[in-house]
């Protein structure tokens, strides 16, 4: 009778665990994988606002995070930015007017946007922001910040220099304005034991990046690392090193395709990845919980998405992420 009855019970509990459990996440996983919604919820529209430039690899990436989330979550996702603050809040207010169901913002240039998400918080539509802002984005009434600490990434980064016996750092900021670039370079002075110097760069032209390196280097031969604050600006430092005859090691933050070469065939020390993808999916995941249930992740606290320290013994398992945008 007792050997009856755990059979039964057995049977039960394994038919619990694979209608309710396992096979639901299977299905709404492959559901999410073949571009079907995984949800039957509202048809919401989700806009996002960067201050990205065009060609900046990286904000392709927080996009496919992004669109991963929306087609999960049946959402219809649009996508603007604009590395003008002015005319990033006039995309932020355009898409205002349009009644969007939700809101995700970089808060680069924070004064510049206050008013507007203000407006949109007045018009009912929530705003997250992301990578950018943290300090500012709660005063200015987003429900959360997803992103990295700039402040404490940039501490790692004069760890890791402190661990490497460099003495002498170049931190190449090139965009000028943005407060994430200069907590970064203000967090790598902080711990770090050795000199930094900061060079300001027109990030849009990549030829003056490269000449701009090259002849700080040319000039102060005791500059052993060049920290650069973006992963597309990693391999312009390396051609400016080699045309400068320069001994630096070129150290990164951020992460792409090229990144995870340079750090497997050792041009690049390390990186400090910030993990974008998860930026923008957990920035849409995160509205379509609010909208949905009111579920609020982190207490409305920022939610880390970083630093993590890459090195070359980290290239082979994250090259395969980078070759399909994920990392």
């Amino acid at each position: 009778m007792s050997a009856v009855l755990v059979a039964v019970l057995g049977a039960s509990l394994a038919g619990c665990s694979s209608t309710g459990g396992k096979r639901a996440e299977d299905a709404r996983a492959a559901q999410a994988a073949g571009g079907k919604a995984a949800v039957n919820t509202p048809r919401w529209t989700f806009a996002m606002v960067t201050h990205s430039g065009d060609g900046d690899t990286f904000w392709d990436i927080v996009q496919n995070g992004a669109e991963q989330a929306a087609a999960k979550d049946n959402i219809k996702f649009v996508y603007g930015h604009d590395k003008e603050a002015q005319r990033q809040s006039q995309l932020v207010q355009s898409y205002i007017d349009q009644k969007v169901d939700g809101l995700i913002v970089t808060l680069a240039k924070p004064d510049a946007m206050k008013d507007v998400v203000a407006k949109a918080e007045k018009a009912g539509i929530p705003v997250v922001t992301v990578n950018s802002g943290a300090e500012e984005s709660k005063a200015y009434g987003a429900l959360s910040h997803i992103g990295q600490d700039e402040t404490v990434a940039g501490e790692a980064v004069g760890d890791e220099l402190n661990r490497r016996g460099r003495k002498k750092a170049l931190c190449v900021l090139h965009e000028q304005g943005n407060v994430g670039h200069e907590q970064r370079c203000a967090g790598t002075a902080k711990t770090f034991k050795g000199d930094l110097q900061k060079l300001y760069v027109e990030g849009t032209n990549m030829p003056d990046v490269q000449s701009s390196i090259e002849s700080k280097l040319q000039a102060d031969p005791s500059i052993d690392s060049v920290v650069t604050l973006g992963a597309p600006f990693a391999p312009t430092a390396v051609k400016a090193k080699e045309q400068a005859g320069s001994k630096a090691e070129i150290d990164t933050f951020d992460l792409n395709a090229q990144v995870a070469g340079g750090l497997k065939d050792g041009s690049l020390g390390f990186a400090v990845d910030q993990q974008p993808y998860l930026q923008g999916y957990e920035a849409v995941d995160l509205l379509w919980l609010y909208k949905y249930n009111s579920d609020m992740l982190g207490g409305g606290k920022p939610v880390l998405t970083g630093p993590q320290v890459i090195t070359k013994k980290d290239a082979p398992a994250l090259q395969e992420y980078t070759k399909r945008g994920t990392r």
